[in-house]
């Protein structure tokens, strides 16, 4: 596939012009904004840069405003003096849109309208004397709201009633105190890369249909792969759906890798084959062998030492016990920071026993491959660049909207000839231009969302020292809690020594429990303990945090970072608010 060559598409901007922290840019954009948007842009821009007041808060009622306002003005002149009409959404359904005949001023006036309510939660989301989560029972708002669909249409004074309050019962994922998943945070740039998206409303099978993001996902892949640290970039790969896809998708071509006949005769043309991964790592790798036919008792979990990390050792073990049985090993899968614990598996290591068998090697870097763009942390994944395949979901540590999951190949066309079926009616071969950027014949999927604008916007935005001042940001409020907890009275650490990544677990032992000896009974009530803190939280609405069983150890919190909008204060109140909710138990 020859290179795209133009440097608008490139990431970085040496000039500053990509910078928002640059009146001269911000201005510019807003005149932009609003000679395009008119009314959104001048809002947008008066919540950006203080030109006019904020929205006020929305309800759970729409404004009286929308059920009866002025229709927005198409005209070229600024200010204008054309007649508006008032339209009153109690009066117009969806058939009054665009495409109708004269529809499209009630169009962007309903869009404006759905603007305002976006735009108010945008900003909500970031208010930290807002609650994380308005938090009801499912029978509770199965009651309060006829959430039934029906057979006639509803008014637009109803549908925008709908989109009000499903955003009050949302939870605001972008909120400094949600640590609740590995995806948190809510970026502008991303957030508005959604929205263009969503507006293009295309697929991203040939390029005929998807010019700019066929291109920018190969521009994108390509610079993943350099970072992972194969030569020039070479290589494969897609945006997939999700991490759990992507880890499927390592096992799909290992195994085409090593018996191409598969393809065509199934399972039952080929040797019992077993997968290796560790102990602590993601069930997808389950999830997938099942999907593939393969089964779940051919996936063998590899031992891990007192801090996640896979043992070598029992590796190797492992996968000469397979060979002696007469089964065949075709896949070990690493993980760069596992789901719990945070944990990096060693991966030269990993590396040096692949190569020996003669075993594909894949890295499920989706929580870790973000620090890649970390000078500071990159090291944690040494050994990533002998890897036949990689996961890396931006949309963790890298806080791109969700999704956002790339799934990289070493060998090139390796994916091509793995799932390609050659439909004619899409991947025609006498086309007027390089066929080679008809990527959807290598997806399993044949309508396949656009993801990567998303990712490509921020980077132009953010640069690749941008990742790294929020990865590193993150990781130091990781350590940050880690130094106020380890001797803290009423903690106890899951794991001894700082995290590795964000993954922060420990246990909350309420005074109650303090003076008990370490036996059956005391385990039983402290199992008890972090889920009642949690339920409290959500009721409250005041944080989120997430938290389980592991093994042998008895439900704890697992606090993760990934939402560059936190702050030590952040931190100091999560801390505070698991005392104030839990001293009673």
């Amino acid at each position: 596939m020859a290179s795209p060559g133009s440097s608008f598409w490139s990431f970085g901007s040496e000039d500053g012009s990509g910078d928002p922290e640059n009146p001269g840019t911000a201005r510019a954009w807003c005149q932009v904004a609003q000679k395009f948007t008119g009314g959104i842009g001048n809002k947008l821009c008066a919540l950006l840069y203080g030109d006019a007041e904020k929205p006020a808060e929305s309800t759970g009622n729409v404004p009286s405003r929308a059920a009866s306002r002025k229709v927005a003005c198409t005209c070229d002149q600024k200010p204008c003096n054309c007649p508006k009409a008032d339209v009153s959404y109690a009066f117009l359904h969806s058939t009054d849109l665009l495409p109708a005949c004269e529809g499209e001023r009630p169009t962007l006036t309903f869009l404006q309208d759905v603007m305002d309510i976006l735009l108010q939660y945008v900003v909500k989301s970031f208010d930290r004397s807002t609650k994380v989560i308005d938090f009801h029972y499912p029978n509770e708002l199965l009651q309060e709201y006829n959430w039934e669909l029906s057979d006639q249409p509803q008014n637009l004074e109803e549908i925008l009633m709908h989109c009000q309050t499903t955003l009050k019962y949302a939870i605001k994922t972008g909120h400094p105190r949600y640590f609740n998943q590995l995806s948190t945070g809510l970026d502008i740039v991303g957030l508005a890369a959604d929205w263009l998206t969503s507006t293009a409303n295309t697929n991203m099978f040939t390029y005929e249909i998807a010019p700019v993001f066929v291109l920018l996902e190969y521009v994108t892949l390509k610079k993943m792969r350099e970072i992972i640290g194969w030569p020039g970039g070479s290589g494969d790969g897609i945006f997939s759906p999700g991490g759990a896809i992507s880890n499927m998708y390592a096992m799909l071509i290992a195994r085409f890798k090593m018996f191409p006949e598969v393809k065509e005769k199934g399972m039952a043309a080929v040797p019992r084959l077993i997968a290796f991964t560790s102990e602590h790592s993601h069930f997808s790798l389950k999830k997938g062998a099942a999907a593939l036919g393969i089964g779940t008792d051919s996936v063998i979990l590899i031992k891990c030492d007192e801090r996640g990390k896979m043992i070598p050792f029992d590796l190797q073990r492992r996968i000469l016990e397979a060979k002696q049985k007469g089964y065949v090993p075709f896949l070990v899968s690493a993980t760069a920071g596992t789901t719990v614990y945070g944990a990096f598996d060693p991966l030269l290591a990993v590396a040096d026993i692949c190569k020996k068998y003669k075993i594909w090697m894949h890295v499920d870097a989706a929580w870790g491959g973000g620090l890649l763009m970390s000078r500071k942390h990159k090291w944690k994944l040494s050994g990533v660049e002998r890897a036949n395949s990689v996961t890396w979901n931006p949309h963790k540590m890298m806080g791109v909207p969700l999704q956002c999951s790339a799934f990289l190949v070493r060998e090139e066309g390796l994916m091509q000839s793995c799932n390609q079926m050659h439909a004619s009616y899409l991947f025609q071969q006498d086309k007027h231009y390089d066929l080679s950027y008809d990527t959807g014949d290598k997806a399993l999927q044949c309508g396949r969302h656009v993801d990567v604008f998303k990712l490509w916007l921020m980077w132009r935005a953010k640069g690749t020292t941008g990742f790294e001042a929020h990865i590193d940001k993150c990781l130091e409020l990781a350590e940050y809690l880690y130094n106020i907890i380890k001797n803290r009275e009423g903690y106890e650490m899951v794991f001894d020594g700082k995290p590795q990544h964000t993954n922060v677990c420990f246990w909350y032992i309420p005074p109650s429990l303090r003076t008990l000896e370490d036996n059956e009974e005391r385990m039983s009530r402290l199992s008890k303990v972090a889920p009642v803190i949690k339920a409290r939280m959500m009721e409250y609405g005041t944080t989120m945090v997430s938290y389980q069983p592991l093994g042998d150890k008895v439900n704890f919190f697992r606090m993760v970072i990934s939402n560059p909008a936190a702050t030590h204060q952040d931190i100091d109140f999560l801390i505070e608010e698991i005392e104030r909710l839990g001293q009673d138990l």
